[in-house]
């Protein structure tokens, strides 16, 4: 039994497809169906059934899953504990970053990371904030920059990088621009764009509308903060940002909403107990964002 082979089990048995699996870990599809294969004859048993649609656990897979997470874990202590001594920090970072957040301070965070300590690589993925907090409590990913609403996720630990409450964003001559401050319900009364489900500002404003008794119709969505701010700037709708987003276009007039008190909150996550090299990248985080 080998460590790669274990590591191809776990990387299957979390993606439930060995296609996906064999990326993760970036090896052919038939190269890590054969080590599973070599496991598997090895231990005498299946771990997954092939006959269903997804790579579905065996009964004995499911019993080996946290033996061999363990066993994985064991051996990440080994070298750590042999770097410590050697006062080498190395290893992988997965991180993710919310989709079209170009954050200047968490690119400066990793080169200074890369730079200290070349031994360290880097993943950069992009995705929808509830995507990436998912990856970082399975261990798909080890940091994530998120957008949130209100507080930090309790079960993480995490560096708030941003808390403000969000606004509206409009054309000049715009109804709303008459009598800023404006209630939530004024702004509902006109069409709404707005950032995806699963984003932080959105999950600010549906909460915000559901604890009111608004039902405020997103007519229009965007990943992007631009791509919100210009399809509002062509007299669209009213965009949805957060303060500082809507900050970044001055063609546009800003309207805050006087009876929102749920923050949107852009942060770093991570799960406790980080390895020495997210540690040094935070480090450096703390540094960047401060």
């Amino acid at each position: 039994m080998e460590l790669r082979q274990l590591t191809y089990f776990v990387a299957v048995a979390e993606e439930a497809n060995f296609t996906r699996a064999a990326a993760r870990v970036h090896i052919s599809q038939s190269g890590i169906s054969a080590q599973i294969r070599q496991l598997e004859n090895e231990l005498g048993t299946p771990l997954f059934d092939r006959t269903a649609r997804t790579a579905a656990l065996t009964v004995a897979g499911k019993a080996s899953l946290p033996h061999a997470r363990a066993a994985l874990a064991a051996a990440r202590s080994v070298h750590e504990a042999v770097d410590d001594v050697n006062q080498l920090v190395r290893g992988q970072l997965s991180v993710g970053m919310v989709t079209a957040c170009t954050v200047t301070p968490l690119f400066d965070a990793l080169a200074a990371c890369r730079r200290a300590h070349p031994g360290i690589g880097v993943d950069l993925v992009e995705d929808i904030s509830d995507v990436l907090l998912d990856r970082v409590r399975t261990g798909h990913l080890d940091v994530a920059l998120v957008g949130l609403a209100g507080g930090p996720p309790t079960d993480l630990d995490t560096l708030t990088v941003v808390s403000e409450r969000i606004t509206a964003l409009v054309e000049p001559g715009h109804p709303l621009t008459a009598s800023a401050p404006v209630r939530l319900a004024d702004v509902c009364e006109h069409p709404l764009i707005c950032m995806p489900v699963g984003t932080g500002v959105r999950t600010v404003l549906d909460r915000e509308c559901a604890a009111a008794g608004i039902e405020g119709e997103v007519v229009m969505q965007a990943s992007a903060p631009d791509a919100v701010a210009d399809l509002a700037g062509r007299g669209l709708g009213v965009a949805i940002l957060s303060t500082s987003m809507a900050a970044a276009y001055p063609h546009l007039v800003p309207v805050p909403i006087a009876d929102t008190d749920v923050d949107a909150v852009l942060a770093l996550v991570w799960k406790p107990a980080p390895s020495p090299a997210l540690r040094e990248f935070l480090r450096h985080a703390h540094r960047a964002f401060r």
